[in-house]
């Protein structure tokens, strides 16, 4: 076979094989509907008229090239001061103009003209040729500190007055107020107190000759005005040997004195005697109780009376307690077995405790002793002049 014919076979074959491929081929298609216009039966708005040319009834430029912007416009008239001659600014007035100026002030004198420059170069000291002063004279003195406080001088100088114009007056009334004000005085100082004071109360035992003694006070007022009854004495067994009591005035002199005077009864020994009684009771320096009185009797016997203690505080509760107690005799009473001059000394040295303030047992050692003339009354008397005792009692106040 020639090869002309064997092509058309293939280009045969290849066709058929590509109409058996296409379900179209053969088929006629029809034509594509056309798109549906969405404007159809619609009536369109009539264009917009242009806006009018602002350079309509201007005249063109006709010169090829004249590129004035403005051809045919009217243009401003021109600056009314074109060509003037413009006068010059005038100069701001002067504020000073016709003012004398003050001459300016002399400079201060240089303190340092008079002196001599240093010369020596490279000395570096700022005083060379400076008149040094003197030295202090208080260089090396201890200088006492100004006084503050408590070591300024206590002043002289009288208390203000007390206010009268209360403002509660006007509310309540100066009747009621004045009622008011005297029970606060009353409460803070002016109401009367009472206190039982028994300092002594004990026994001094010794061999077959016991004896006791004691010594207390009763106090009844205020803090100026008070009424004191004392008493004291002593007795072997149950005989009373010497025994008295004191009542008297006692008045505030001082924040820590008070001046009595009062009637002094004896009830033993006898026979009895009556005294006028002037003393003075206090506190004194460093906390020394003190006492002392002058007596005349109702037969013109004077006699004095001198006592001291001191508390000793050892601890809170722990007291020693020294007492001491002159008598002394203007003139000799016989019956009374007192001679004049310095008659009776009595010691003594108590140790106390103090359960409470209010009650303290002690115990301790007393001396007595006669002296003088009294002395020689006793011995006379058949009585001892010196007696020593070992005592324990109680102090108690209430």
């Amino acid at each position: 076979m020639s090869r002309p014919l064997i092509l058309t076979a293939l280009l045969a074959l290849l066709s058929t094989a590509a109409q058996a491929q296409d379900p179209h081929a053969g088929h006629e298609m029809p034509p594509p509907a056309a798109a549906a216009d969405p404007h159809a039966g619609h009536v369109m708005p009539a264009p917009p008229t242009p806006a009018a040319d602002p350079h309509a009834d201007h005249a063109t430029p006709t010169a090829p090239g004249n590129t004035d912007p403005h051809p045919g416009h009217a243009m401003p008239a021109k600056d009314p001061h074109a060509g003037h001659e413009m006068p010059p600014p005038a100069a701001a007035a002067d504020p000073h103009a016709g003012h004398v100026m003050p001459a300016p002030p002399t400079p201060a004198a240089d303190p340092h003209a008079d002196h001599a420059a240093q010369t020596a170069p490279g000395d570096t000291d700022p005083h060379l040729g400076h008149a040094m002063p003197a030295k202090d004279p208080h260089a090396g003195h201890m200088m006492s500190a100004p006084a503050t406080g408590a070591q300024l001088p206590v002043g002289a100088a009288p208390a203000p007055t007390a206010a009268t114009d209360h403002l509660a007056d006007k509310l309540y009334g100066r009747a009621r107020m004045d009622q008011a004000r005297a029970v606060l005085r009353r409460e803070h100082g002016g109401m009367a107190l009472s206190r039982t004071m028994i300092d002594r109360l004990e026994v001094r035992p010794a061999s077959g000759r016991d004896s006791y003694a004691w010594g207390g006070e009763f106090r009844f007022g205020g803090d100026i005005d008070r009424l004191v009854i004392k008493s004291e004495g002593e007795g072997v067994r149950g005989d009373l040997e010497d025994a008295e009591v004191e009542v008297l005035y006692s008045h505030a002199i001082g924040p820590y004195f008070d001046l009595q005077a009062g009637v002094r009864q004896d009830i033993e020994p006898r026979p009895r005697r009556t005294h006028a009684v002037v003393g003075f009771e206090g506190l004194a320096p460093y906390w020394f109780e003190v006492e002392g009185a002058l007596f005349l009797s109702d037969k013109g016997d004077l006699s004095a009376r001198l006592e001291g203690s001191y508390d000793l505080r050892l601890t809170q509760r722990l007291i020693l307690e020294p007492r001491g107690e002159v008598n002394l005799a203007a003139q000799d009473a016989r019956a009374q077995g007192v001679g004049s001059g310095l008659s009776k000394v009595e010691l003594g040295l108590r140790l106390r405790y103090e359960i409470e303030r209010q009650f303290a047992p002690y115990v301790g050692v007393s001396l007595e002793r006669r002296l003088g003339r009294t002395a020689d009354f006793a011995r006379a008397a058949g009585d001892e002049v010196s007696d020593t005792r070992f005592v324990f009692g109680l102090r108690a106040w209430f």
